[in-house]
C-alpha cells in the first residue's frame, strides 16, 4: 500500500506541485490586498465619538465685528472660528485689546457670549478718568481678564492670594475656567459667577 501511495504521488507530482504553488500565490495575494483595503486591517479601524464631535454650541458674538449675531457652531470650534463666522473684526475694533485679552485658540462653549469693544470706546473710557481700580467693570460685571487686584478682592470670598492667582492665570476665554483650572472652590464660584465676565 505504501508503494501504491508513492506511485500515486510520483504520477501526479506535477499536479500537486501546481496546486501548492497556487495556494502560496493565493496567500501572498491576500496579504498584499490588505495593504490596499484598509477596512480589512483591524488595526486601522477608527471609532469616532460622534456625540462629542457633533455637539452644538450656540454662541453670541457682538460689538466691533462685521456681522454681530447668534451663531450655531459646535464645541470643537474655536473662538477664531466664531470671529470668522461673524465676518471678522470691523475697522474700528480695538485690536490691541483683542490681542491682549482674547485667546483665539480657546474652544467654544454652548451659550458663550463674545464681545469685541471698539477702539474709540476703550480710549474714551480712559479719557473719562477711569482709574485702574475700576478697570475691568463692564455692564456692572467684573472682567476677570483685566480687573485690578483691588477690584477682585472686593468680591465675596476672594482674598489677596486668590485675586493674584486669578491675575496670574490670565487670559480666560470663559468664566467657567476659574473652576476647570482649579483657581476657585465650587462654593465661592457659585456665589460670584453672576458678577463676572471675560469681556
Amino acid at each position: 500500500m505504501e508503494n501504491n501511495l508513492q506511485e500515486l504521488v510520483f504520477k501526479y507530482r506535477w499536479y500537486l506541485t501546481s496546486i501548492s504553488i497556487g495556494i502560496i500565490i493565493l496567500v501572498l495575494g491576500l496579504v498584499s490586498l490588505t495593504k490596499y483595503l484598509p477596512f480589512l486591517d483591524d488595526n486601522k479601524i477608527e471609532i469616532l465619538n460622534s456625540e462629542t464631535e457633533n455637539k452644538e454650541a450656540i454662541i453670541e458674538i457682538s460689538g466691533a465685528v462685521e456681522k454681530p449675531g447668534v451663531y450655531k457652531l459646535n464645541t470643537g470650534n474655536r473662538i477664531e472660528d466664531a470671529l470668522i463666522a461673524s465676518g471678522g473684526l470691523s475697522a474700528n475694533a480695538d485690536r490691541d485689546w483683542v490681542a491682549k485679552t482674547i485667546n483665539r485658540a480657546a474652544k467654544l462653549t454652548d451659550g458663550q457670549k463674545i464681545y469685541i469693544p471698539e477702539k474709540s470706546s476703550t480710549s474714551n473710557s480712559s479719557k473719562a478718568g477711569i482709574s485702574g481700580d475700576v478697570q475691568g467693570i463692564s455692564s456692572g460685571l467684573i472682567n476677570i481678564n483685566n480687573a485690578s487686584q483691588k477690584l477682585l478682592e472686593e468680591l465675596p470670598g476672594i482674598g489677596p492670594v486668590t485675586a493674584q492667582k486669578i491675575i496670574d492665570n490670565r487670559p480666560y476665554s470663559a468664566v467657567e475656567e476659574l473652576i476647570t483650572r482649579k483657581i476657585l472652590k465650587q462654593k465661592v464660584y457659585e456665589d460670584i459667577k453672576n458678577k463676572l465676565s471675560i469681556y
